[in-house]
C-alpha cells in the first residue's frame, strides 16, 4: 500500500476510532471492564487489499515478551494489514536473554553478526504486498539475529519497508540500516522505537506522518 493511500485510509479510521471511543465512554458502566480487543488474525492469506489500488500491507514481527506483538497488532488494526509472526525454531527463555551472562544464548548470538537463528514459523510469501512493517525488540543495541535470517530469506523488490522496535530505553539505533543492508532490496524508511503500551492514537499519528 502506497504511503499516500495509507494516510487517506488512516484519516478515516482515526475518525471512526474517535467516535467509537467517545461512545464507549458514555455506555460502559464504571464497575465493568471494557471488552477486550479482538486478536489480529495471523492468517496472511486474508485479503488486506486497498479497494482503490489493490495494494496490500503486511506486518511482520518477532516478539518474546509480548511488547512488540502489542505494537504490531495495533499497526495491523490501524492499517487493515495482514500479520505474520516470526517464531524461533528454538524458543528463547528468560535465561537465554540474560544481559548479565556472557554465556547466555542471545549474548553469544548478538556478538556474532553472521549468526542466523532458524525460523520455526511457517513460510510466508511477500508477493502482492507493497508495504511491509517489520517489528522487533532491541537486543544488545541491535535487531535480534533472527530478523537478519528473515530479511535475507525474502526479496523486498518494489516493497516499502518500515521498521519499528520496542525497548526499555534503547533507541532503534542502526538496526533498520542493518536490516536494509542484509535484505539488499526494498525501499526502507526510517524506523521508530516504541515504549511498551504505546497507545493506538500515538501509533496512528506516526503512520500518518510517514513519507
Amino acid at each position: 500500500m502506497r504511503i499516500q493511500t495509507l494516510k487517506k485510509i488512516l484519516a478515516v479510521l482515526t475518525a471512526v476510532l474517535l467516535v467509537m471511543t467517545l461512545a464507549g465512554c458514555g455506555s460502559t458502566p464504571a464497575n465493568e471492564p471494557a471488552p477486550a480487543e479482538t486478536p489480529v488474525s495471523e492468517n496472511t492469506e486474508n485479503d488486506a487489499a486497498d479497494t482503490e489500488t489493490g495494494n496490500k500491507t503486511l506486518v511482520v514481527y518477532f516478539s518474546v515478551t509480548g511488547n512488540t506483538k502489542d505494537i504490531a497488532e495495533k499497526i495491523a488494526e490501524i492499517t487493515g494489514a495482514d500479520v505474520y509472526e516470526i517464531r524461533a525454531a528454538e524458543e528463547y527463555t528468560d535465561a537465554d536473554r540474560n544481559y548479565n551472562d556472557p554465556e547466555s544464548r542471545a549474548t553469544k548470538e548478538q556478538k556474532d553478526k553472521e549468526f542466523r537463528p532458524e525460523i520455526g514459523s511457517g513460510p510466508v510469501s511477500l508477493e502482492g504486498y507493497t508495504t511491509v512493517f517489520i517489528g522487533y525488540p532491541i537486543w544488545w543495541g541491535e535487531e535480534p539475529r533472527i530478523l537478519d535470517t528473515f530479511v535475507e530469506s525474502h526479496s523486498f523488490d518494489g516493497i516499502t519497508v518500515i521498521p519499528f522496535c520496542t525497548s526499555g530505553s534503547s533507541g532503534i539505533g542502526n538496526s533498520g540500516q542493518n536490516l536494509e543492508k542484509n535484505a539488499g532490496s526494498g525501499i526502507w524508511l526510517e524506523g521508530r522505537r516504541f515504549a511498551s503500551g504505546t497507545s493506538k492514537e500515538d501509533i496512528a499519528a506516526w503512520i500518518s506522518g510517514l513519507q
